[in-house]
């Protein structure tokens, strides 16, 4: 059952719990450190990865923040979404297209975050992206906006905001596009041929990705790739020894390490 203080001490969080801009900011990275993105029950969904996006907030509620199991963007951007909203914040949803390793864009409504209006500005809120992301909420604006050795922006392109980070080292990269548009959760009910296209082509693809956030910057676990952001400074290695894979995938999901095996493959 949801429940606004449990989630608070799950969160670890000890302050204020108003609508404030400190508040949002330090709940946004705790539960980035805390929750853990879990990409494994997509793998079991087929084509229905958006099926559950208006979720039952109570079940969830119990298998992610109190069981632990981790969760995928509407999953835990809703739980977050809730929360927000009984501490008093104006919330709404966003769609986004994720940039895909080859450069192009996913569908429109592949990725579901969220917004706040706070003191007359927008502020984006993202727990459920596994990254590499913002760790604290982003103005919707266009100037840089740099947290933890990384720097954010927003460019306009061919009718879309792209989210773009930069590293300590490299070009400006995409993150995802969107338009800053309230969404309705009804908007991913009705079928769509270009979102199950593309969920076929990832479970064709098998590769589970898993991440949780750390004080300074994110891991992430592609397959047997992790990928490592702190800083500012990112690196990339292939786990080929099965039982630092368990360790690993062990702390990000925060569990006990599983007796160690090839890793299976991966879905996002």
């Amino acid at each position: 059952m949801f429940d606004v203080e449990a989630y608070l001490k799950a969160l670890d969080h000890r302050g204020p719990a108003d609508a404030s801009p400190e508040t949002l900011r330090r709940l946004h990275h705790a539960h980035l450190r805390t929750v853990p993105y879990d990409s494994e029950l997509n793998s079991t969904r087929g084509t229905d990865l958006w099926k559950g996006v208006d979720i039952d907030a109570d079940a969830v509620f119990d298998a992610v923040v109190l069981g632990g199991r981790g969760g995928v963007c509407y999953e835990l951007n809703g739980l977050f979404r809730r929360l927000l909203a009984e501490l008093g914040f104006e919330t709404g949803v966003y769609a986004a297209a994720i940039r895909q390793v080859d450069g192009s864009f996913g569908p429109d409504l592949e990725h579901i975050f969220t917004f706040v209006r706070l003191d007359d500005e927008v502020l984006l809120v993202d727990v459920g992206f596994v990254g590499p992301s913002y760790l604290e909420p982003l103005l919707l604006g266009t100037q840089e906006q740099r947290q933890f050795g990384t720097s954010f922006r927003i460019v306009g392109s061919e009718g879309y905001h792209v989210l773009q980070r930069r590293g300590q080292r490299g070009d400006w990269a995409a993150v995802y596009r969107f338009r800053p548009v309230p969404r309705d959760l009804a908007d991913w009910s009705a079928p769509s041929e270009e979102l199950t296209a593309f969920a076929r082509a990832l479970a064709g693809a098998g590769t589970l990705v898993r991440g949780r956030a750390t004080l300074s910057g994110q891991r992430i676990l592609i397959g047997k790739r992790l990928v490592t952001v702190d800083n500012g400074h990112e690196a990339m290695r292939v786990l080929t020894d099965p039982a630092e894979h368990a360790r690993v995938l062990a702390d990000i999901l925060r569990r006990p390490p599983a007796p160690a095996t090839a890793p299976a493959g991966d879905a996002r």
